[in-house]
């Protein structure tokens, strides 16, 4: 049989983001209509499209607001969708959390609050705590947005800085019932990570956040170091009485698009080797064990005899140097092509499931033996690229950006590596 790796990587992706998509996996989860009323709230790049999921499938009135990011939205007719700024907030996230906020104030125990949650909410939903200003939160994040920082570390900051995240945004709607619907973007599964928790008991404390700003050398104006020295800055913890009524479900997670890809491998008679689903760390490293496991598979038939498939989900990261343009996962895939340096019969993709990978309008890239050469002979060196963080000049250089515009969904970064005989 002949495979076009190529071709198969890219309906592995495919099949991984349709996984995640709410359309498919949200209807079974919605809870059971309420006596009183209905209010619909939420954050995040799927934020528009769970809405619309909700809307199709929910008998009975109901009323609301999510925010998402520019570009995501989906047409509602009940549930207003706003568009803000991600990954640096902005004041149009800022305005629609404060309205999210004093929808859920006033209800009763007859009432349900619907929240729908996923990745990209923390920036989404921007609402700073008394003392903090949105100039701060704004400066804060692009200093952690080119640390290295983990997401779980940037979050920690986040829910401490915020008057809706850490559990507050449930505190603010009790007695009502609330249920989040959660689409998990984060390594693990942790739903205090998603969004920064706005529904969820928060384990850390504001000295933890500041130790991450001191960890990464981020500068922290005095107003903002008061504040996280002060018991204001404390989120909601385990066992508070205040989120008794809250039941937190995830509807789709990284593992569930590993193996949709994964299936999709083996009909076409490709042995696949989900990796891990929260595989976190520099870009770089993460490409250069890739590629020995890659190497090895392909020299000595360990730990499988090609053909296979390597696949991989989580969050990497980079920290930035350079000037060039390009998020982890281009960042991964050329450093991942540095490494193998032409290999034969190794061909991969990386690509964040939402459709953008970090700020650019690439979902991800594509590489394979001839990647390399291609782009020496258009002048183009990899390693000078890599140096200057310009993974997307790399692959734009050589056509093989992977461009599918806004997925409305998000479940991390997506990798998939073919080794053939």
């Amino acid at each position: 049989m002949t495979i076009d790796p190529r071709q198969l990587l890219l309906d592995m992706f495919e099949a991984a983001v349709g996984a995640a998509l709410p359309e498919k996996c949200l209807a079974p989860h919605l809870p059971p209509r309420p006596p009183g009323r209905v209010i619909v709230v939420g954050a995040g790049k799927a934020g528009g499209a769970m809405a619309k999921a909700v809307e199709d499938h929910w008998a009975g009135p109901l009323e609301g607001l999510v925010v998402t990011r520019y570009g995501h939205g989906a047409p509602c007719q009940r549930i207003e969708v706003v568009e803000a700024s991600h990954p640096v907030p902005d004041a149009a996230g800022q305005e629609a959390a404060k309205r999210i906020l004093a929808m859920v104030k006033g209800l009763t125990p007859a009432d349900l609050v619907l929240c729908l949650i996923s990745g990209g909410g923390s920036a989404l939903l921007a609402l700073p705590a008394e003392g903090v200003t949105l100039a701060d939160k704004q400066a804060i994040n692009k200093a952690l947005l080119k640390s290295g920082a983990a997401i779980s570390e940037m979050n920690c900051v986040r829910r401490h800085l915020s008057a809706i995240k850490g559990g507050r945004l449930a505190a603010a709607a009790t007695p009502a019932r609330v249920v989040t619907l959660m689409i998990s973007d984060v390594p693990g599964d942790d739903p205090c990570v998603i969004a920064s928790g706005p529904t969820v008991a928060d384990p850390t404390a504001s000295a933890d956040a500041l130790a991450i700003l001191r960890k990464y050398a981020i500068a922290v104006p005095d107003n903002v170091r008061a504040h996280l020295g002060s018991p204001a800055a404390e989120t909601l913890k385990p066992g508070d009485p205040r989120l008794a009524g809250v039941a937190n479900v995830m509807i789709a997670t990284p593992q569930m698009s590993l193996e949709a890809a994964a299936g999709v491998a083996r009909k076409a008679g490709i042995a696949p080797l989900i990796l891990a689903n929260a595989i976190e760390g520099e870009a770089r490293d993460v490409a250069l064990m890739h590629a020995a496991i890659a190497r090895q598979i392909h020299g000595f038939g360990q730990p499988s005899a090609p053909p296979c498939v390597l696949i991989s989900g989580g969050e990497t990261t980079v920290t930035v140097r350079g000037t060039g343009r390009g998020g982890r996962n281009a960042e991964f895939l050329l450093a991942l092509g540095v490494a193998l340096d032409g290999h034969p019969g190794i061909y991969a993709l990386a690509a964040d499931t939402d459709g953008i990978d970090g700020t650019e309008d690439n979902a991800g890239a594509l590489i394979g033996p001839d990647s390399l050469v291609r782009a020496a002979a258009a002048g183009v060196s990899a390693k000078a690229m890599l140096a200057n963080n310009d993974g997307y000049g790399f692959f734009s250089a050589i056509g093989d950006l992977v461009v599918t515009g806004p997925t409305l969904t998000n479940v991390n970064d997506f990798r998939a590596i073919v080794v053939l005989g």
